[in-house]
């Protein structure tokens, strides 16, 4: 078996790279000293940038003006991204971006793609239903046009084609610098579909919510809002292989900036005497940093499982949704560990707001709860495994 990554992929890396090398995690305030949101924005400039080195296309095919990669390199880049604590919303763009590729229409794909490889638009989604517990598709409603939703489930009525969305999704990321918003939702008979609106449609309201790391999220209702047919994707499975392919992204998140978090605690601990020796030279330093090692790299094989699943459509023992839970589970618990136990090494020099790991801290306690913590992708595990005995 070769691990390898292509060439395609290792450019992607080094590209990345190039374009974070100039971004400062403290580019804006300190959440711990900001009382709302420590930005109003997206970091335009980083936005812009990526852009321009045709990084936001990454996925997508040439047709649309893509590089016509998978999501392991999607991965790759965002691993880099979590690094600097990149304020953009490169996962959420790109990944509803690369749905739409794989379940949309022609005509949804000719209106959204282009413009979002080259940066001009920018996509979010609505992934955490209306508390973040229950499924977030059974927080909206899609019913075709007419009040009594008598017309079938095809999106079709005397009044037109298109479909009505009613319901809450709350801590929808980037949701006000988002020009459309990707909104999962179920039908009368309960079946997933995929809607995509502006987010200046009528019927569309956002309130401003604030993430742990200072973001600006936002509470989406919609009251009557209305989608064109050719808006609303019904292809079986889009909503869950969207769903997976963020919460791989997520995991990235986490494995990036874990690994930025240890080089941090190992660069001051190789610098920090006590008794006249560096404290990372003391064995209760050295073992617990290298638990922190064996965390991230759990955290890379799993990743890289789900994200091989999710690119390949490869078959296995359990459906690709028991990767994805395996590797959120070492992300959220592995993340966790890494910052909690980087805060200890560091001691109080941690807490200092001049210091970006306390940035980084809040990052992983965002990361680690997004898309459910370690505790609900367990419980749909063991669904899995119930459902899926092995022998």
């Amino acid at each position: 078996m070769d691990f390898t990554f292509t060439e395609e992929q290792q450019a992607a890396v080094e590209a990345a790279r190039a374009v974070f090398s100039d971004v400062a995690p403290d580019r804006a305030p300190s959440p711990a000293l900001t009382p709302g949101a420590v930005a109003e924005d997206i970091d335009r400039q980083l936005w812009n940038e990526l852009a321009r080195t045709d990084l936001l296309g990454l996925t997508l095919s040439p047709d649309h003006g893509g590089a016509g990669l998978d999501p392991i390199a999607l991965c790759l880049v965002l691993r880099e991204s979590a690094k600097v604590l990149a304020r953009v919303p490169l996962l959420e763009s790109c990944a509803v971006a690369t749905a739409v590729q794989r379940y949309g229409g022609s005509a949804l794909a000719a209106e959204l793609l282009p413009r979002a490889g080259r940066g001009e638009l920018i996509l979010t989604v609505g992934a955490n239903g209306r508390s973040g517990h229950d499924p977030a598709e059974l927080a909206v409603t899609a019913r075709p046009y007419g009040e009594d939703g008598e017309d079938g489930e095809d999106g079709t009525s005397a009044e037109g084609s298109g479909w009505v969305l009613d319901g809450v999704q709350t801590a929808v990321p980037w949701a006000q610098a988002a020009d459309w918003i990707a909104i999962p939702a179920h039908t009368a008979g309960g079946r997933p579909v995929l809607a995509l609106l502006p987010r200046t449609r009528d019927g569309v309201t956002l309130a401003d919510q604030v993430s742990t790391s200072g973001e600006r999220l936002a509470e989406v209702r919609l009251d009557g809002a209305r989608v064109e047919a050719h808006e609303l994707i019904d292809a079986p499975g889009c909503w869950e292989w969207l769903r997976s392919l963020l919460i791989t992204g997520t995991c990235a998140l986490a494995l990036g900036l874990g690994e930025r978090v240890l080089a941090m605690t190992a660069e001051y601990t190789g610098k920090r005497e006590q008794f006249g020796f560096p404290v990372a030279t003391f064995q209760a330093v050295a073992v617990q940093a290298a638990d922190r090692y064996i965390d991230l790299r759990a955290m890379e094989a799993t990743l890289w499982q789900a994200a091989w699943r999710i690119s390949s459509d490869a078959g296995g023992p359990l459906p690709t949704a028991a990767d994805v839970a395996v590797a959120k589970i070492w992300a959220s618990d592995g993340v966790r560990r890494v910052v909690q136990t980087a805060q200890h090494l560091h001691g109080g020099f941690g807490a200092d707001t001049d210091y970006p790991l306390h940035r980084y801290h809040a990052w992983a306690k965002q990361i680690e709860l997004s898309l459910g913590p370690a505790a609900a992708h367990e419980e749909a595990l063991g669904d899995l495994l119930a459902a899926h005995p092995l022998g």
